[in-house]
């Protein structure tokens, strides 16, 4: 079965994230800082099927040297902020299906890098990625490294996309983020299922959460591989287990819910006040599972953050990029954080 994966991030200065570094790591490339002074290097890389820097379309033919060079082009986004908490890059990381052959699974990465750098107007830089020796043999991925603001024949212009501030949005007649984050989502599944089409294969996802799709059940925990992998490396992991806890309560409550079907019925007869009576009872128990489903989120956050600055943070990255089975059955929809 196809497995929908999309996860729409920002390069940030103040999580200490480097656009240099992340293009490095990302392409399996040398590339050195010109803020820094520090050489990245990550050519040792052999899981890299496939690198390529996109411009707009009307860029087509021109030389543009400064934006079809990577270090040149990451230093330029470097050097464009000002700010210390400044947004250097933004990422698009995708999911390819693992029934497609190797040329259809890039041709659809370029696919969609090629809409993103039209419908932005940013240089996109596409990495494709394949499984890790260690990791589950479907993570096909690729990694849309683009810049947050209007590449020029001059230069790089104002912020653009999803990085454009919600005032200037609306004076374009954009839609707001959440609306353009659901398009983007919703674009790539197109894409996806078109070339599984093109290919005769029955497979396809869905961008939609399950209670869009009329599925109901609690989406499956994700839980990361780091964690997964202490654990089969018989290490207890206290944040799987309270991913693993969070979810058993989840379904729990569900099926309270599911065994008092009565319960929505008797709303319109008890008014305004009988419903705050229903949400008092039922209260404490939501908001436990609300409670340690966050704790649990926060202690996650801070494990994936390991000390050290942007390049730790790469090489956390690269450990956590080979995807369990378990966190791809997921659908990560249901968790969209917008």
């Amino acid at each position: 079965m196809a497995i929908f994966y999309m996860q729409i991030s920002s390069l940030a200065r103040s999580a200490g994230r480097r656009a240099t570094a992340a293009a490095a790591y990302r392409s399996g490339e040398r590339i050195r800082d010109e803020r820094t002074g520090e050489l990245i290097n990550y050519s040792r890389r052999r899981d890299i099927l496939h690198t390529e820097i996109m411009l707009p379309s009307q860029f087509d033919g021109a030389p543009l040297p400064w934006a079809r060079n990577r270090e040149r082009l990451w230093n330029t986004a470097e050097h464009a902020e000002k700010r210390h908490n400044a947004r250097v890059a933004r990422e698009f990381q995708v999911m390819l299906p693992a029934e497609l052959d190797p040329a259809r699974r890039i041709a659809l990465a370029r696919n969609f890098a090629r809409e993103v750098a039209e419908r932005y107007k940013v240089a996109v830089d596409l990495a494709v990625h394949e499984p890790r020796p260690d990791g589950d043999a479907r993570n096909f991925h690729a990694h849309l490294l683009t810049t947050t603001r209007e590449v020029t024949p001059a230069g790089l212009a104002a912020k653009t996309g999803l990085d454009m501030h919600p005032q200037e949005r609306r004076r374009h007649g954009l839609p707001d983020h959440r609306q353009e984050f659901i398009n983007i989502r919703e674009r790539w599944a197109s894409l996806a299922n078109q070339a599984l089409r093109d290919a005769n294969i029955e497979a396809r996802i869905d961008h939609r959460s399950l209670a869009a799709q009329g599925i109901d059940r609690e989406p499956q925990p994700a839980i990361p591989i780091m964690h997964l992998k202490m654990e089969r490396r018989g290490l207890p992991s206290e944040v799987a287990d309270r991913l693993r806890a969070a979810y058993r309560e989840r379904v729990a409550l569900r099926l309270e819910k599911a065994a008092t079907p009565d319960a929505a019925a008797r709303v319109p007869e008890t008014g305004i006040a009988g419903t705050r009576a229903g949400a008092r009872t039922a209260g404490t128990s939501v908001e436990e599972v609300r409670r340690r489903a966050r704790a649990a989120w926060l202690e996650l956050r801070s494990a994936a953050q390991p000390p050290g600055g942007a390049k730790s943070l790469e090489q956390a990255q690269a450990r956590e990029e080979s995807l369990d089975t378990t966190a791809l059955s997921r659908t990560p929809q249901d968790d969209l954080a917008l």
